[in-house]
């Protein structure tokens, strides 16, 4: 799996202009899954990210994570996140999974995080033509990929 986690002030997603996930502080999350994904990946994504620390404590210094600030979270899937570009000028997605894979692992991911924040995530909706918004708050924006745990 790979996530793109982006520290927001605002965040929001709209389809068909309408917005279906808004939140304040917090992060937005947008996740890729490859076939080669599993449970695991999910467990130590989910983990990894709600543990993060890059919000700011008293002294303005990032050592907090989202669970420290109590922050909201959007989830979106973006299978782009796997684009070979290495031939030519159109990327390739071959390695994004097709939705009957990464469907239930995008689900999974999304039930993992909520348990591991103790609250409610907002999403996107998968495989939908998004709008998605955001102010990136610093800028903080961390790449993750399960298959690099360095």
């Amino acid at each position: 799996m790979k996530a793109v986690i982006q520290r927001v002030s605002h965040s929001s997603v709209s389809i068909n202009n309408q917005i279906v996930a808004q939140i304040q502080s917090g992060l937005l999350v947008l996740i890729g899954v490859e076939d080669a994904d599993n449970k695991d990946d999910v467990h130590w994504l989910t983990s990894k990210i709600v543990n993060l620390r890059i919000f700011p404590d008293e002294n303005e210094v990032m050592n907090l994570s989202l669970k420290d600030i109590d922050g909201e979270m959007i989830i979106v899937s973006q299978f782009t996140l796997h684009a070979l570009t290495k031939k030519g000028n159109r990327p390739s997605y071959i390695k994004a999974s097709k939705p009957e894979i990464a469907i239930p692992l995008y689900e999974s991911f999304i039930k993992e995080m909520e348990v591991e924040l103790g609250k409610k995530v907002q999403t996107g909706q998968f495989g939908a033509d998004m709008k998605v918004s955001l102010v990136n708050d610093g800028p903080v924006t961390i790449i993750i990929d399960t298959k690099n745990k360095e």
